[in-house]
């Protein structure tokens, strides 16, 4: 019988769900300290918990048990467990593990109080982060997400989003309540009551986008219950690629794989309220490689021999 050892990193293991989710919320730790940890996305922690991701790298599995504290075992599921010769226990969190921790909650809080327009004893009523693939062709159509946590349902959200000059917001869900495509800005109004979790746009990159530069986002999201407001910066991704390459093709190789796939999948599925064409998607991936066409300003499939 063939064993797993840990220090195969490339190897999967099945990951319990149910016990991940349990396990963290027994420590009261929330799923955007995990993801830090781990070095994923807040998606990904919450995938994990809720068995859209059934099996995961070894490395990052041996990761997020150091990130609960606890021995990896308890994280597997049962017929997991029995394929395991020798557990090895998560040792003490070292020093530089504590320093790293210490810094991100410094980090955190400083960001934090710095937007709160140094009234830091308000509360902080809303938290944001955004979503972005790691590539964007020019003249392409590309998603992006913003997930909003930790909000006050029964209090109003206003949500700011600056986007590079030059690209085109063609899509949003809900729509904004303000749109300048000229400066690149964007703003919604989410009003209480409204239990949406995340606002997701459909952006369109400057055709005359320069290959190998970059575009960057930022904005801030402004809460408002009961007198109180707290006014934060938007987490998470800020930087993409300008490339000659799919947003589902997250490694840039030209090819878009089973797994990009299935995470494109996802990624639509989240993307509600917004049309992007699977048909066009699943041709490239039917094809094997895709070639960008500047005069189409589209991917095509390209077969391959």
């Amino acid at each position: 019988m063939n064993h797993l050892h840990y220090d195969d990193k490339s190897s999967t293991v099945c990951l319990d769900g149910t016990a991940v989710k349990r396990i963290r919320e027994g420590q009261q730790l929330t799923q955007f300290y995990v993801s830090k940890m781990v070095g994923v996305t807040t998606d990904t922690i919450s995938r994990w918990e809720n068995k859209r991701y059934p099996t995961i790298r070894r490395e990052n599995a041996l990761k997020l048990a150091e990130a609960l504290e606890v021995p990896l075992v308890d994280l597997l599921l049962k017929s997991a467990e029995d394929s395991v010769e020798e557990v090895i226990p998560v040792q003490k969190k070292s020093p530089l593990l504590w320093f790293m921790f210490v810094s991100l909650v410094v980090v955190v809080l400083f960001v934090l109080f710095s937007s709160l327009n140094k009234s830091p004893s308000l509360p902080v009523l809303v938290t944001a982060e955004r979503i972005l693939p790691n590539f964007a062709g020019p003249g392409s159509i590309i998603p992006v997400q913003v997930r909003m946590t930790h909000r006050a349902r029964n209090g109003g959200v206003i949500l700011r989003e600056y986007f590079p000059k030059g690209w085109k917001i063609v899509q949003a869900n809900p729509p904004a309540s303000s749109l300048d495509n000229v400066n690149g800005i964007a703003r919604w109004i989410i009003k209480a009551g409204d239990d949406r979790d995340r606002i997701v746009y459909l952006v369109q990159v400057d055709p005359a986008a320069r290959v190998n530069s970059e575009g960057r986002f930022q904005g801030e999201i402004v809460a408002s219950r009961k007198g109180n407001q707290s006014a934060v910066t938007i987490q998470g991704e800020s930087k993409i690629a300008v490339a000659p390459v799919h947003w589902v093709d997250a490694d840039g190789n030209g090819r878009i794989d089973d797994g990009e796939m299935l995470e494109g999948s996802f990624t639509i599925e989240d993307m509600a309220g917004v049309h992007i064409d699977w048909q066009d998607l699943e041709e490239l991936w039917d094809a094997g490689s895709y070639t960008w066409d500047s005069q189409q300003g589209k991917f095509l499939p390209q077969v391959e021999p």
